[in-house]
């Protein structure tokens, strides 16, 4: 890696932490919903390009992700709505296991498609629910 390259990552590094430091906690569930977004795109493309550890790298980032909207679960206080979520993220877990040993564009583009539809409800949720 260059110079610049480190001082680039540096650099976004620093962005995204003062990101996060100045956003709602709604705003945060947004950024984890892009950035597992962009990371199952990272993944579809090194599928194609048969880039095994890139695309590794990638399902795993996308495998954290979900993780953690799992974990900002409150299944006590969100009833079905939670508890219908955190069945969904684990099959979208066990969907990004088969992307990766099967090398699945088809499994990245159905965690994709529902992902994407989760990240559409939430970002419609109403302001006073926020």
């Amino acid at each position: 890696m260059t110079y610049n390259q480190k001082a680039l990552k540096q650099y976004q590094s620093v962005d995204v932490s003062s990101a996060v430091n100045s956003a709602s906690p709604h705003k945060l569930i947004s950024m984890l919903f892009d950035g597992a977004l962009t990371a199952l795109a990272r993944a579809k493309g090194m599928i194609e390009r048969k880039d095994v550890s890139g695309r590794t790298e990638q399902i795993n980032k996308v495998c954290d992700i979900i993780i953690g909207l799992k974990g900002s679960l409150d299944l006590e206080q969100g009833g079905e709505v939670a508890t219908n979520l955190d069945s969904l993220y684990d099959y979208m877990l066990t969907r990004m296991l088969a992307a990766n040993s099967q090398n699945s564009v088809e499994a990245v583009d159905e965690v994709t498609k529902l992902l994407a539809e989760v990240k559409t409800g939430w970002e419609q949720m109403p302001e006073d629910a926020k």
